[in-house]
């Protein structure tokens, strides 16, 4: 005679679990759905020009990173354009302080899109406009639907992802005349490895063309005077 196990899973309770897994991928997929063709419904014209700025949380203020993000963020405001940041700390704070210093008659905006993570407590004090995040993948699609220019400066893992993300779409054209400028030594060697790297192989794992789209440059003056004439010829439209 066996003993009944207490512990064995009910059958029922199984079949219950499945149908109601079930159910959740099939509303997720639904809502997938809806989600993807809303996205192609863009702006019929949008009012701001808006920059978003990625770089690290770990940068303090008064050390020169920050101090060069904050002034690009302030110059950039100086000229009518709106500031978006992922609204935590670091090189996050100083793009948000930036535009806060760069716009004393309130013409533009400060945005911060945080995530929730345990070890960092909301959006930092100079974001005007706050949308809060649950997820990577919502937050990373919020920048793309609300940026006109991408920013990449120091930064670490996060970085890298926001990097590579808008790389991709402009690689495959589902973002167009958008500019990615990657300012410093650090995005250089990526883009030089992704070159020696990518195109080495037979077939090459990219086209040349697709491992010039990151505009890099040296400095942050360089990163105003590109789009300050991407502003202007925007206002011109």
């Amino acid at each position: 005679m066996h003993k009944s196990d207490d512990s064995a899973p009910d059958a029922s309770a199984v079949c219950e679990n499945q149908v109601t897994y079930d159910a959740v991928e099939k509303s997720i997929e639904h809502l997938w759905g809806v989600i993807n063709e809303l996205s192609r419904i863009g702006p019929p014209n949008k009012d701001f020009y808006r920059v978003t700025i990625f770089g690290s949380a770990r940068v303090k203020p008064g050390q020169p990173l920050y101090e060069d993000v904050k002034r690009l963020a302030s110059e950039l405001s100086s000229i009518g354009c709106d500031i978006v940041s992922g609204g935590g700390p670091g090189l996050m704070q100083a793009a948000n302080e930036g535009e806060n210093l760069g716009d004393p008659e309130n013409a533009t905006r400060s945005y911060g899109l945080p995530i929730e993570l345990p070890f960092e407590e909301g959006a930092n004090p100079f974001v005007e406009k706050m949308f809060k995040h649950r997820t990577f993948f919502t937050r990373l699609h919020h920048f793309v639907r609300l940026s006109s220019a991408f920013v990449v400066v120091g930064g670490g893992i996060g970085t890298t992802l926001e990097a590579m993300l808008i790389w991709q779409l402009l690689q495959v054209e589902h973002v167009d005349n958008v500019p990615l400028i990657f300012v410093g030594d650090m995005w250089k060697g990526l883009v030089e490895w992704a070159k020696s790297s990518m195109l080495a192989h037979d077939p090459p794992f990219a086209n040349e063309e697709d491992l010039n789209i990151p505009l890099c440059v040296d400095t942050i003056d360089e990163v105003i005077e590109i789009l300050s004439a991407r502003k202007a010829a925007y206002d011109q439209v």
